[in-house]
């Protein structure tokens, strides 16, 4: 199984932009699905992002919470999977996580990936 890696959270103020990393430890291939989700305490855990490679190309997908804020994005060449976050809100404060899939459609669904990096904290503060 692919190992990932997540990295590139902190405590930023309202407003601010963090990017966060996730890398694999090699590449897959066919159709896949790398996936940002957080979980705030008490909260389910929720998809965010996903940059979904199939038979027709690359397409990614946002969850209408972030979308035109959080931007998903690949680097082919090192494994590694970005979600820029853009005007953070205090109410993205949470544990975030990317996540993977091969084959099948894209999903935001967290009970389709079984995959799971460890996870980085954001602190956003008003």
């Amino acid at each position: 199984q692919v190992q990932l890696v997540e990295s590139g959270g902190g405590s930023v103020q309202a407003g601010g932009s963090v990017r966060l990393s996730c890398a694999a430890s090699r590449n897959t291939y066919g159709r896949k699905s790398m996936t940002w989700f957080r979980q705030a305490p008490g909260q389910e855990r929720e998809g965010l992002a996903t940059i979904y490679t199939g038979y027709a190309g690359i397409s990614t997908f946002y969850a209408d919470s972030v979308k035109g804020r959080f931007t998903i994005s690949q680097d082919n060449a090192k494994n590694t999977v970005y979600l820029q976050m853009n005007s953070l809100k205090p109410e993205d404060t949470a544990m975030y996580y990317c996540a993977a899939k091969n084959g099948g459609g894209w999903s935001l669904n967290r009970y389709d990936y079984t995959n799971w990096g460890q996870g980085t904290e954001v602190t956003v503060s008003s």
